[in-house]
């Protein structure tokens, strides 16, 4: 392996084929590095074609185990090994054991990170549209990270909006110890189907990586929900006190094609209202397309309540749309 000089003073990856590049380490997710070079922009490099890092910047690098360091990387000498240095010395580890890297940045802007989707259906035949606006803002730092997130769906027919479906939410995590995180997190959906008109919520979750390496992240978490629901009915709004319990499944392909796969259930059993529960799912299967950035593919979703608030609404909703989305950060 080449030896990088010491006197370097951008971030630097040694491929495993000994190539040295150097630039700006934006960050490490999901099985792959970003990694923005003079003349070649932001390039994506799977994590497994690592052989050691070099950088003098500070990061926040959360391991396997769920154990984070605050530091920076030091080469090691050892192929496929890197050295974190923290203010107490330095801990050699394994590149494979490394699942997170994020930049510890004073600019607000590049603590921020996002997407955004804009989807469509179409039938001839029933003369049914569908339009669709999702994505999310997301804003880093030590340990913490803010979330905010929409979901906009409307169904028309012969000119005329026949349904719509609206989410949106705030959630704060914590990050602790041994691959658990802590969420706060308030919402307000509406849902014509299920004659939803307005349900706002706050929920207290605690989330548990169950396993996360350079190629899926599977998580649970469980939790309490109290929500206010007015109905399309006319019923007095309510309160309602229920259990959350929900499980997320991300999966990254970063061989060509490059495929992403992400999907969560959650089930609510209600306290306050005997017998009600409710159950959402969502899959959004997705395929780059020019870079990593701009990708196309499908959002599905499937909603249930087993007792609507308003007794003439559906028990169920389901939707699913063409997608196309654009990242950054």
């Amino acid at each position: 392996m080449q030896k990088v000089s010491m006197a370097q003073k951008t971030d630097t990856i040694v491929h495993i084929n000994g190539d040295i590049l150097t630039g700006d380490l934006k960050k490490m997710v999901y099985g792959v590095a970003s990694y923005k070079m003079d003349g070649m922009g932001t390039i994506s490099m799977e994590e497994v074609k690592i052989n050691t890092i070099k950088s003098k910047k500070m990061f926040e690098i959360k391991m396997k185990s769920g154990f984070i360091y605050f530091g920076s990387f030091d080469t090691s000498g050892i192929d496929r090994k890197v050295n974190i240095v923290v203010t107490n010395g330095r801990e050699l580890v394994d590149i494979d054991q490394i699942v997170e890297i994020y930049p510890i940045r004073n600019n607000f802007w590049m603590r921020t990170s996002g997407n955004f989707s804009l989807g469509a259906n179409y039938s001839k035949g029933s003369n049914v549209a569908t339009i669709a606006f999702s994505g999310n803002l997301s804003y880093r730092k030590k340990k913490s990270y803010w979330n905010f997130a929409w979901d906009d769906n409307n169904t028309f027919q012969s000119d005329t909006i026949s349904s719509s479906k609206a989410d949106v939410s705030l959630a704060w995590q914590r990050l602790l110890k041994k691959k658990w995180s802590a969420q706060v997190m308030i919402s307000a959906t509406q849902n014509s189907e299920l004659g939803t008109k307005l349900r706002t919520g706050i929920n207290l979750t605690g989330i548990r990586d169950i396993a996360y390496n350079n190629w899926n992240r599977l998580y649970a978490g469980a939790g309490l929900s109290l929500t206010n629901e007015q109905s399309y009915g006319g019923a007095d709004a309510k309160y309602d006190l229920s259990g959350v319990i929900t499980a997320g499944w991300k999966v990254y392909k970063y061989t060509i094609p490059k495929v992403w796969v992400d999907a969560n259930v959650s089930y609510l059993p209600y306290f306050t209202d005997s017998g009600r529960y409710r159950i959402s799912i969502n899959l959004n299967p997705q395929i780059s397309i020019l870079s990593d950035n701009f990708k196309i593919g499908f959002t599905s979703y499937y909603a249930y309540d087993s007792k609507p608030s308003d007794e003439n609404a559906s028990t169920n909703d389901y939707g699913i749309n063409l997608t196309l989305s654009y990242s950054f950060h």
